[in-house]
């Protein structure tokens, strides 16, 4: 396989990864769920706001309270000493102070209003994300088990996606074997025929090679002669005259012509 079609081959298996993983249902339902949670935050988020300026204003209005009643008692007593100017003074600050509480009633009643509704609203969509959460588990669940299902079906039957690159592995390994095995059989001829000679080997090794190989051929065809010659004069060839014998007779060998 050329480098070219590896690249291809490799290049098709990373984009069929990254499509199955854009297909992947898990991820869409995992998005879903987060922006629904997003959306659940909002609202608790606006739940508390509102929260806080009704318990402003009713903080606000239990103040005004407490001043309405005091106005009140400050007029009574006004009259209680004939003080007639101050009594109209505190009831008409009084009336004043009735317009603010309506103003502030209103608002602390619409707050009140909306406040529920959020409440309403914050209950639904919390029973709603519970429950699609539960499904979201349920479904990436049964769709992991298909997948390993799928994943170990196709690995007994030998057709998954990664069957191809495998196939195109084992020939290039096949590839590879069957040329080092040439290549180690041609360099064994080379060796063997001296056209390969060894970069490290001492000047001239080659030819210092083939004289001993020469000499010792010379020195076996002199020692089978001189079998030869034994055996034709009829006698029984002795040990050489140069030998040793007993123990150390090893010594022996190899000095001057050895006769078997």
């Amino acid at each position: 396989m050329s480098l070219t079609s590896r690249l291809r081959v490799i290049l098709r298996s990373k984009s069929d990864r990254a499509l199955t993983r854009l297909e992947d249902p898990r991820e869409a339902l995992d998005d879903s769920y987060e922006q629904q949670v997003k959306m659940l935050q909002q609202v608790r988020q606006g739940l508390a706001e509102v929260a806080t300026a009704k318990k402003r204003i009713e903080l606000q209005g239990q103040e005004m309270g407490g001043r309405y009643q005091r106005l009140g008692d400050q007029a009574q007593e006004a009259l209680n000493q004939d003080r007639e100017d101050l009594a109209r003074t505190a009831l008409e600050r009084r009336s004043l102070l009735e317009g603010q509480v309506a103003a502030i009633r209103d608002q602390y009643l619409a707050l009140a209003q909306q406040q529920a509704q959020l409440q309403d609203n914050e209950r639904r969509l919390a029973e709603r994300v519970a429950a699609f959460r539960t499904e979201k588990e349920t479904i990436k669940a049964t769709y992991a088990a298909s997948e390993a299902r799928v994943k170990a079906n196709e690995a007994a039957a030998g057709i998954g996606s990664q069957v191809g690159a495998v196939g195109a592995d084992l020939d290039r390994a096949r590839d590879r074997v069957a040329q080092m095995q040439a290549r180690a059989a041609a360099t064994d001829e080379l060796l063997s025929s001296g056209a390969l000679n060894d970069a490290t080997a001492a000047p001239d090794a080659d030819l210092e090679r083939q004289l001993s190989a020469g000499a010792t051929k010379a020195d076996v065809d002199r020692q089978l002669q001189s079998m030869k010659n034994a055996r034709a004069a009829d006698r029984s060839p002795g040990p050489h005259p140069g030998s040793r014998g007993g123990t150390d007779a090893w010594l022996g060998i190899g000095e001057g012509t050895t006769t078997p």
